[in-house]
C-alpha cells in the first residue's frame, strides 16, 4: 500500500476544522484571530514605513537634483574668455545635457513685512526657463526676466520667502550685499531695489524660503564679479552616473579645475537617511518576528486541547508526519493570510496616503507633516516591490518557523499516554 501524499485532502480538511473550531470545541479561534491581526498590522506597518522612507528619499533626491546641478566645476578658467572655452568642452562630454555658469552669494533681502537672509543665484535667463522645477509652479511670469533695458531689475523669489517678506509678483524688494565697492573707509555694502517677476514653489522649504534667482549679468554686477562666475553647474541625462562621469568632466574642465558631484555635496545627509532607513527596517522586521511568535502560543494550546483527537488519528493509522503537517498547516495558514492582508493594507494605504493625510489634518486641525521640519510639503510614499517581496518572504519564514515547534510536539504525542486518562 502506497503512503498517502503529503498535505493530502483529509489532512487539509482536519487542519481547516481545527482552525475554525470554537473554544467550546477545543479550538483557539480567538488566539488565531489575534495572531492574524498582529501579523497583518506588523506587515502593513513595515510596508508603509519603508514606502514613506523610500518616497522621502526619492522626492528629496528629485527636488535636490532638479533644483541644483548634478556635477560642479570650481577653479580653473572662470573669466569670460576661458569660461566659454571650458563650457564648450564640457558640453561635448557624453551624457551632459546642460552646462550653466552660476554666481551664488548671500544677501540681505527686505520687503514691506520684514527682512531675511537669502542666497542669490545668478544664472542665464534661458537656463532658468529650462529649469522645470522652477517653472512648473511659478506665480507670475518670466517674460521680462533678463530681457530688455530694465530686464535685469527683475528677480524670482521662493514662495515661503516671499510670504515672509509680504511680496508677490510686481512688488519691489531691496537686496543688500556685503561685497560692495572698496573705499578708503573699507568695503561699502551694495544696495539695490529689484522687482519680483515671479514666485516659485519647489515644495522643499530649504529652497522655497532661502533662494532668489537673478539674471547672470546683473548678479555679476551686484556682487562685483565683473565677468567671472563662482562655479559651473552641469546637469546629466542620468544623475546617478555623475560619479562615473567625473574623470571625463575633469579632463574637459582643464588644469586647475576641481570637479565634484551631487553625491559628495550631500553625502552626510543621504548617509543619515540611509542609516535611518536600514535601522527602521531592522526594527520592524523584529516586530514581525514577535507577531509571528503569537502563532506558537495558539498552536500549543490547540495541541493541548486536541490531544485526544491526535491519539485517535494515530490509532487509525495517521503517521507522525501527517500530524505534523496538520498543525503546520494551521500555523502556516495564519501566517499566509496575515501576510496577504498586511500587504493589501499597506499597499492601499500608500496608494492613498495624500487623501489620508488631508483627512487626518482636517479632523485634527493640525499639520501632521510640517514642511519646516521635514523639508517636503506632503508625506511621500513610493512602493518598492523588491522591498514588498522581502517583507513577504521574511514574514512567511518567521511564521513557518514559529509553527514548526508546536507541530513537531504534536507529532511526538504517544497515543497510549494521551488516551490513558481520557
Amino acid at each position: 500500500m502506497n503512503p498517502a501524499p503529503p498535505f493530502a485532502a483529509w489532512e487539509r480538511f482536519i487542519a481547516a476544522r481545527y482552525l475554525r473550531a470554537k473554544r467550546s470545541q477545543g479550538g483557539v479561534a480567538l488566539i488565531s484571530v489575534i495572531s492574524f491581526v498582529a501579523i497583518t498590522l506588523a506587515v502593513g506597518a513595515l510596508v508603509i514605513v519603508m514606502s514613506i522612507m523610500n518616497g522621502f528619499r526619492s522626492d528629496l533626491i528629485g527636488k535636490i537634483m532638479g533644483f541644483n546641478g548634478h556635477a560642479f566645476v570650481v577653479g580653473g578658467a572662470m573669466s569670460l574668455d576661458g569660461r566659454e572655452t571650458m563650457v564648450r568642452r564640457l558640453e561635448t562630454v557624453p551624457g551632459v545635457i546642460s552646462v550653466v555658469p552660476v554666481v551664488e552669494s548671500q544677501a540681505l533681502v527686505q520687503g514691506p513685512e520684514g527682512a531675511a537672509g537669502a542666497i542669490v543665484r545668478g544664472v542665464p535667463p534661458a537656463d532658468l526657463r529650462a529649469t522645470k522645477v522652477i517653472t512648473e509652479k511659478l506665480e507670475g511670469s518670466l517674460a521680462g526676466f533678463g530681457d530688455g533695458e530694465d530686464g535685469g531689475d527683475y528677480v524670482i523669489v521662493g514662495k515661503r520667502l516671499a510670504t515672509n517678506l509680504g511680496v508677490g509678483p510686481g512688488d519691489p524688494i531691496t537686496l543688500t550685499s556685503p561685497n560692495g565697492a572698496a573705499t578708503a573707509f573699507g568695503t561699502t555694502p551694495t544696495r539695490k531695489t529689484y522687482t519680483v517677476a515671479g514666485v516659485f514653489s519647489v515644495g522643499m522649504s530649504e529652497y522655497d524660503q532661502g533662494f532668489i534667482y537673478m539674471p547672470l549679468n546683473q548678479s555679476q554686477l551686484f556682487f562685483g564679479r565683473d565677468a567671472a562666475v563662482d562655479f559651473i553647474e552641469i546637469k546629466l541625462a542620468d544623475p546617478y552616473n555623475a560619479p562615473r562621469a567625473k574623470p571625463a568632466l575633469s579632463i574637459a574642465a582643464g588644469p586647475g579645475a576641481v570637479v565634484s558631484d551631487w553625491t559628495e555635496k550631500n553625502s552626510a545627509f543621504f548617509g543619515a537617511v540611509l542609516v535611518e532607513r536600514n535601522a527602521m527596517r531592522l526594527i520592524l522586521m523584529f516586530i514581525i518576528a514577535i507577531a509571528a511568535l503569537n502563532i506558537i502560543s495558539g498552536l500549543i494550546m490547540l495541541v493541548k486541547n486536541k490531544g485526544k483527537d491526535i491519539a485517535i488519528l494515530r490509532t487509525m493509522g495517521a503517521s507522525r508526519g501527517a500530524i505534523l503537517r496538520i498543525f503546520f498547516m494551521d500555523g502556516a495558514a495564519i501566517g499566509v493570510l496575515g501576510t496577504i492582508a498586511g500587504l493589501i493594507f499597506g499597499i492601499v494605504f500608500c496608494l492613498n496616503i495624500e487623501p489620508i493625510q488631508n483627512f487626518i489634518e482636517w479632523v485634527t486641525g493640525t499639520k501632521v507633516f510640517n514642511p519646516d521640519v521635514y523639508f517636503l510639503s506632503h508625506v511621500p510614499a513610493k512602493i518598492d516591490w523588491g522591498e514588498v517581496a522581502l517583507v513577504s518572504v521574511w514574514t512567511l519564514a518567521a511564521s513557518f518557523l514559529a509553527t514548526l515547534l508546536p507541530a513537531w510536539d504534536a507529532s511526538r504525542i504517544d497515543p497510549v499516554e494521551a488516551l490513558r486518562y481520557e
